[in-house]
């Protein structure tokens, strides 16, 4: 089977999406599908082309096996949300002369179309489906525009809304089948595509050799907490060590990650004596082998998001490192029902110390039974290499409702 991937974000980008896309491309090309991957000259989260990429209109390569064509987006450093927009746009133009290879689309047995962002998905859907009635699979990771508006960034009911409403509405009715990484997404996309197959894909993390085997300090007498991952407004981890005094409560914070509350991150960090180290951004690989070492993992929604699980929950599990999770929805079950860490609503800084102390002052015991769910998780329930054999007869096999 050849599966073309629709995506905005791919490596050598780093952050949530670029990572949960490319773990869905290689994985099925080890389950023996051959899959490319349409995509934009890298440029995120700088908001400048990469290097080797600049100067440009598009490039051709191989990544890890899988052929990937690129084409130029607006890439820009400004934290104005119209210039972030104009580079979704020049995209959803551009993947348009990729059309032009008239007898390359014709072969692909499914095209699986990424969304958020909204304009791309409502570009691509136009022309892989609507015009060339290729069998088409809309990878929902967020509901747009409804994210937008509880985080602040649009109006609901303003032009924008609208506009973006009416694409939601037209790639959910015109997809084949579709995916989502929460069962709230699934939900919430059947009321506009009642009927149509469906699969429910979580952000799941590959296994690698030797997770979850190296156990973490045994001494909590200096708790020993990380987070990895993108600085921005969801997670708003600026207002977390604004609010909470980790060296006050016997704890550490390890910061790694980039985003747009990095230098402001990285400027409070060198004058507030808080317990927070700041490290920057680190290749995920170094991530990985460093998550073990930590006892525990802070997890943050700032605010409540239907649909939304933060990948991060996943990453953890096969390190054997327990969740701290502050948010609510889907993602909040997993960690309680599971037993995995220990779960405070969004913003709640009083709740979070708690659990803090909570883990800080829990008996070994107990701790390691948290630690041991956490791979036992991601060796069955949360198995990425089980998703993706299911996920791969999914795609092989559903009717078209």
């Amino acid at each position: 089977m050849k599966v073309l991937v629709v995506s905005f974000y791919y490596p050598p980008e780093i952050g949530a999406a670029a990572s949960r896309i490319s773990n869905m491309v290689e994985g099925l090309q080890r389950e023996g599908a051959e899959v490319e991957v349409l995509t934009c000259l890298p440029s995120y989260p700088k908001g400048r082309i990469f290097e080797g990429y600049r100067h440009r209109l598009w490039k051709n390569e191989t990544i890890n096996g899988v052929k990937v064509y690129r084409f130029w987006t607006y890439a820009s450093v400004s934290k104005n949300p119209f210039s972030r927009v104009m580079g979704m746009l020049m995209f959803a133009i551009l993947l348009w002369t990729f059309g032009l290879r008239l007898f390359k689309v014709k072969g692909y047995d499914r095209v699986v179309i990424q969304s958020p962002p909204l304009p791309v998905a409502f570009s691509a859907m136009l022309l892989f489906r609507s015009i060339y009635r290729r069998p088409t699979v809309l990878n929902v990771s967020d509901l747009w525009p409804t994210t937008a508006v509880v985080l602040g960034a649009m109006r609901e009911g303003s032009l924008y809304y609208r506009v973006l409403a009416f694409m939601e509405r037209f790639v959910y009715r015109h997809a084949t089948a579709y995916q989502g990484q929460s069962q709230e997404i699934i939900n919430h996309v059947e009321a506009f595509a009642f009927g149509k197959p469906h699969f429910l894909y979580r952000n799941l993390q590959p296994a690698v050799s030797g997770e979850g085997d190296s156990a973490a300090t045994a001494d909590r007498s200096c708790l020993r907490l990380v987070y990895a991952g993108l600085l921005g407004v969801a997670q708003d981890i600026l207002g977390m060590i604004e609010h909470i005094d980790f060296k006050q409560m016997g704890a550490e914070l390890h910061i790694f990650g980039d985003g747009n509350q990095a230098a402001v991150i990285g400027s409070y960090v060198k004058t507030h004596d808080c317990g927070v180290v700041f490290h920057g951004y680190k290749p995920k690989g170094e991530i990985s082998r460093l998550l073990s070492s930590y006892h525990a993992s802070i997890v943050p929604l700032a605010v409540a998001i239907k649909g939304a699980v933060p990948s991060k929950i996943f990453d953890l599990l096969p390190h054997g490192t327990p969740v701290l999770f502050c948010g609510g929805g889907e993602g909040e079950h997993i960690v309680a029902d599971g037993r995995l860490g220990l779960v405070s609503p969004p913003g709640d800084y009083a709740a979070l110390k708690a659990n803090i102390l909570a883990l800080k002052s829990m008996p070994d015991v107990e701790y390691e039974g948290y630690r041991a769910r956490c791979i036992e998780a991601s060796r069955h329930e949360f198995s990425f290499d089980e998703q993706m054999k299911k996920y791969y007869q999914f795609l092989q096999n559903y009717q078209q409702a």
